[in-house]
């Protein structure tokens, strides 16, 4: 029985304001006709096939991605960047999802490695688990028999050589050719292309016909060879650094012998060069044109090209236009190339920003870790993120990252498994190594179990959405 006082105020809260409530008798239902009731929570995911990063934080649901599977679907382009300051877990990102793509038969994978510690690089372990021994690119241990790659490898065509060359020249010196110097690098290659067959030519036959030209190339273009040798010389300059110089030993003879390119995991252990010096974009400008001829073949392999410390390409136009070249042929190839930076402002502003736009352009999945207040915001309008996700971003704890694939904006919890920890973790870890919580860390049983359960009830809810879409239609 109702209070009569309560009664009579709602009988003169009607009369005033009309019936303000309906009263409905309650209905018993289940959750599975109930749930269009309620607002989705968080985005859908990206499909069951692939390899699982983690958990999408606000649903708690399985975050898989693979760029193969969703290239042509949900992604234009299979490249990928990876943003955030040290310690918050891009390390342990990459180590994971290179490791869990192996576990396929056509995956392939190249990794430059910037960095390391204790003589190698922190990809070491990892390769020593699959049996890999690094390429460790190193002007000393060159000397006494170490790995080489020669810039004029006859895999590479002559026109990618020559390219090669110009890059190199250019990323020393700070500024493009002249159309004089670029003239005697293009004569002095032409000869030594042309004139060297019963083995591979190396830099010091360039350097030689820059500092001797034959008066067969100035009496091409009707100039004195006088003038020809003088407009060569600061180009033999340059390539004597690579023949004589600090970086000597590394380029100035024929490619090492014995490189497996048809190893699962190839890494390039560059732990030995300045980070800071002009020769680490030198390398990746060689690497990555090497790898564009010897590696990238149209043999249905699905192939992962991850490159640390990638501001060095990003932030160089020289090397940047190679590498963008790289990127378009390798969607046709079957590439997906990983940038991994700190920050997008170490770029974006450089002097490369119109060749950094164009490498943005074409990576359609971004995962940003932590940053600082201005670097998400100038982060977020740079590539487009949505509001929400820039105010979280400096909030966002270790192993916790907002993930842009084309548009679908989610945040993803890494987790890693105890098996993948030793590796993932090194002692060099005090910054990345905190990435991960105990909690992230589960039994490999137990974490494929979930897995397998997470991908079943991710198909399950894929084929819900069908159906109900399909009883929309109908109707």
């Amino acid at each position: 029985m109702r209070d009569p006082l309560s009664a009579l105020s709602d009988a003169f809260t009607s009369f005033l304001f009309g019936k303000v409530e309906t009263t409905r008798l309650p209905v018993r239902t289940s959750t599975g006709q109930a749930q269009a009731v309620y607002l989705p929570t968080a985005a859908p995911g990206l499909g069951d096939s692939g390899v699982i990063i983690g958990r999408e934080v606000y649903s708690g649901k399985g975050y898989i991605y693979d760029p193969f599977q969703l290239y042509g679907q949900q992604l234009p382009a299979p490249h990928w960047l990876v943003l955030g300051e040290s310690g918050n877990g891009k390390s342990a990102l990459e180590k994971t999802y290179v490791l869990r793509q192996l576990r396929f038969r056509d995956r392939q994978v190249v990794v430059l490695d910037a960095q390391g510690e204790d003589g190698v690089g922190e990809w070491n372990l990892i390769a020593q688990e699959l049996g890999i021994t690094p390429i460790r690119l190193d002007p000393t241990a060159a000397l006494n028999g170490g790995i080489r790659l020669n810039p004029l490898d006859p895999s590479i065509t002559t026109t990618g050589q020559l390219a090669l060359l110009r890059t190199i020249i250019e990323v020393a010196m700070g500024h493009g050719l002249d159309e004089r110097s670029g003239f005697a690098l293009k004569v002095a290659h032409a000869y030594v292309t042309a004139t060297i067959t019963e083995r591979q030519p190396v830099l010091m036959d360039i350097v030689e016909q820059l500092r001797h030209p034959k008066p067969e190339s100035a009496e091409a273009m009707n100039v004195d060879i006088d003038d020809v040798r003088a407009w060569g010389l600061d180009v033999a300059l340059v390539l004597d650094r690579l023949v004589d110089g600090d970086l000597r030993g590394m380029f100035d003879g024929p490619t090492t012998v014995g490189i497996d390119l048809d190893a699962p995991l190839i890494v390039f252990d560059l732990s030995h060069i300045d980070r800071n010096s002009i020769a680490m974009p030198i390398l990746m400008a060689i690497v990555g044109v090497w790898l564009e001829h010897t590696w990238i073949r149209p043999d249905r392999k699905k192939r992962i090209f991850l490159v640390e410390e990638a501001w060095h390409i990003i932030n160089s136009p020289f090397v940047a236009q190679l590498f963008q070249r790289l990127l378009k042929f390798g969607r046709r190839l079957g590439l997906s190339f990983v940038a991994v930076v700190h920050h997008l402002s170490d770029v974006v502003d450089g002097a490369a920003a119109k060749e950094a736009a164009a490498i943005l352009k074409m990576a359609s999945t971004r995962t940003i870790y932590a940053q600082k207040t201005d670097e998400a915001r100038a982060t977020g309008r740079v590539i487009g993120l949505p509001r929400w996700a820039v105010e979280i971003i400096p909030t966002l704890t270790p192993g916790i990252a907002v993930w842009d694939v084309n548009g679908n904006v989610q945040v993803v919890k890494h987790l890693i498994t105890e098996a993948e920890r030793p590796l993932v973790f090194t002692d060099r870890a005090m910054t990345e190594g905190s990435a991960a919580d105990p909690d992230d860390l589960l039994p490999d049983d137990l974490r494929a179990a979930e897995l397998e359960t997470e991908q079943r009830a991710a198909r399950i809810e894929n084929q819900q959405r069908l159906n109900e879409s399909s009883r929309s239609t109908v109707a």
